[in-house]
C-alpha cells in the first residue's frame, strides 16, 4: 500500500510577524529566534475544518487520478472539528462526492496525521478497501488566546491530504511507529468543552476554550521524540539514516526540527521545512509539508521519505515510505 497522490490548501490570509506586534507584546526577533516563524495563514471567520479539508482532499484527487466516487473511505485528522459531532469526515465525505465511502476523524493532535496514515494503511494492506482517503486539517487560530504570546504566535491553519491505494511490491510504507505518554497530557491541551469540564459548567472561563501549553515541557519532548520516533521506523523497514531521501517532519518549530536531523545525521538539504511560512498547523503540517515537497520536486520515484509527528498527548509517531511504484489501471 502506497500514496497514489497529494494536495494541500492554506487559506488565503496571512498573518506576519509584524501583523502580531500590533496586539501581542512580542518582536519579530524573539519569534523567529525561538521558532523559525515569519507568518501563518488565518481561516475565514465561517471556514472550518471540513473546509479546508475538502480543498485539499479534491487536490489529491486530482494528483492521484482518482474520481471521489472510487473512494472507499475517508479518514480526516483534526483537533479542531466542525463540531464535537458529526465527524468532520463526514462533512468532508458529502462535500468532494464520494457517496460510497464511509468516513470517520481520528485525533491525536498534531500526531494525527501520521496516526491517520497508518490506520488507513492497514485497510489497504488487509484487501479491506482498494481506496482511501486520509487528510489532515485545522483550523487552530480558533483556539488561541491573542494575548497570550507563548501560543498564538506558533499556530496556523492549514490541510494536506492523501490517496491511498495499492503499490508495487517494495514500494510504499515501509515502516511504523506509534507511541504515546498519557502522563504528559496536561502540558498541551484544551480544557472545556469534553466531558470532563461541559461547555455549560459553571466553572468554564473563557480562557478554557483555549489551546494551553508548557512550552518548555513540550519542547524538550519533542526535542528527544522526534528523532527517535524517526529510527523506530527506519528500523521497522530495516533501512539505515544515511538512506533517508527527505525527511519531514511536523512543522513546529525550526529549532525542533533540526534537533531531528542531527539527530539522523542528515544533510541539510534532505530535511523540509516551511514552518517559516505557515506555523504549526497541527494536524496539517505533515501532509502539507509532504504535499509542498512534492510539488517542489523534491520527491521523486524510489525515494525514502520519512514523516514524522508528535503533539498533545503526549504522542508521536513515523511513517518510512518508498515513493512510486503505482500500479497503473486499464
Amino acid at each position: 500500500m502506497g500514496i497514489l497522490g497529494v494536495g494541500h490548501f492554506v487559506p488565503p490570509q496571512v498573518v506576519t510577524n509584524q501583523d502580531l506586534l500590533r496586539f501581542v507584546d512580542t518582536t519579530d526577533e524573539w519569534i523567529m529566534s525561538r521558532t523559525g516563524i515569519r507568518a501563518r495563514r488565518r481561516a475565514l471567520p465561517e471556514q472550518a475544518a471540513s473546509d479546508l479539508a475538502s480543498e485539499a482532499a479534491q487536490e489529491a484527487l486530482r494528483n492521484a487520478g482518482v474520481m471521489a466516487s472510487d473512494l472507499d473511505l475517508v479518514i480526516v485528522a483534526t483537533m479542531t472539528p466542525d463540531s464535537p459531532m458529526p465527524a468532520t469526515a463526514c462533512r468532508v465525505q458529502h462535500h468532494i462526492g464520494a457517496h460510497r465511502a464511509g468516513a470517520f476523524d481520528l485525533n491525536v493532535a498534531c500526531s494525527g496525521f501520521v496516526y491517520a496514515l497508518a490506520v488507513g494503511a492497514q485497510f489497504i494492506a488487509n484487501g479491506t478497501y482498494r481506496r482511501v482517503l486520509v487528510v489532515g486539517a485545522d483550523v487552530m487560530t480558533k483556539l488561541m488566546n491573542w494575548q497570550d504570546r507563548t501560543t498564538c504566535v506558533l499556530f496556523g491553519d492549514g490541510a494536506g491530504a492523501v490517496v491511498l491505494g495499492a503499490v508495487e511490491r517494495g514500494f510504499g510504507i515501509l515502516g511504523i511507529h506509534l507511541g504515546s505518554n498519557g502522563g504528559g497530557a496536561d502540558s498541551l491541551f484544551v480544557r472545556a468543552g469534553g466531558s470532563r469540564l461541559p461547555a455549560w459548567s459553571a466553572d468554564v472561563r473563557p480562557e478554557d476554550y483555549y489551546l494551553q501549553m508548557q512550552g518548555q515541557e513540550v519542547f524538550r519532548f519533542a526535542v528527544q521524540v522526534m528523532g527517535e520516533a524517526a529510527l523506530q521506523a527506519l528500523e521497522a523497514a530495516r533501512l539505515q539514516p544515511d538512506q533517508v531521501d527527505l525527511l519531514i517532519p511536523h512543522q513546529a518549530n525550526q529549532r525542533i526540527i533540526e534537533a531531528a536531523r542531527k539527530r539522523l545525521n542528515l544533510p541539510l538539504d534532505r530535511v523540509f521545512s516551511n514552518v517559516e511560512h505557515y506555523g504549526n498547523t497541527s494536524c496539517g503540517s505533515v501532509p502539507l509539508a509532504l504535499s509542498e515537497a512534492h510539488q517542489q520536486g523534491r520527491i521523486q520515484d524510489n525515494h525514502i521519505v520519512v514523516l514524522v509527528g508528535f503533539g498533545g498527548g503526549l504522542s508521536w509517531g513515523s511513517v518510512v515510505v518508498r515513493w512510486g511504484g503505482i500500479i497503473k489501471e486499464n
